[in-house]
């Protein structure tokens, strides 16, 4: 004599429904508003997106297709920091283009990998007033060394910016 568990204590009728399903209390039947919003003059300023679209780096300033990159290492010249080694090339463009790169072998993990590109890509987005100083637009390839995993930005800035007056020079 087998008996089914659910048939016996499991009850297959739906509840009714309720017209009121909220609880009412103070203001309880009132109709909430679509978003929480504060009062006008209580609410964050807007943010000017003009302004916000500066801090970026277009995408004609990236250097992105392989071949760019092998021209700069091949023709260009070679600046060797701490954090990073830099490879420049006088281009004929508006702007100053940059690739960068951070290897496994001389970084490690993916996500210090990515920390070190974030790291190089605000170095050069910082360092835009040297960088136009120069007389000529460059194609810039920033490689990623070991030793920047370890920083804050303040010394890589730093030594990008030195990089850049030495680069200067020998334009």
């Amino acid at each position: 004599m087998e008996s089914n568990y659910a048939e016996e204590n499991v009850s297959t009728k739906q509840p009714k429904t309720r017209k009121e399903a909220r609880v009412p209390g103070q203001n309880g039947d009132e109709e909430r508003t679509r978003c929480a919003q504060a009062p006008q003059g209580e609410r964050p300023q807007a943010a000017d997106s003009a302004s916000l679209l500066s801090f970026g780096l277009p995408k004609a300033a990236r250097i992105a297709k392989r071949a760019d990159f092998l021209r700069v290492y091949q023709q260009g010249v070679c600046i060797e920091g701490r954090f990073m080694t830099v490879f420049f090339l006088p281009s004929g463009r508006d702007l100053h283009r940059v690739g960068i790169t951070a290897t496994k072998k001389a970084i490690g993990k993916a996500h210090d990998r990515n920390r070190a590109k974030r790291l190089l890509r605000e170095c050069f987005r910082l360092s835009r007033r040297e960088l136009d100083a120069i007389g000529q637009k460059c194609d810039w390839v920033l490689n990623a060394r070991r030793s920047i995993s370890h920083v804050k930005l303040e010394k890589p800035l730093a030594e990008f910016r030195e990089i850049v007056k030495r680069a200067g020079a020998k334009l």
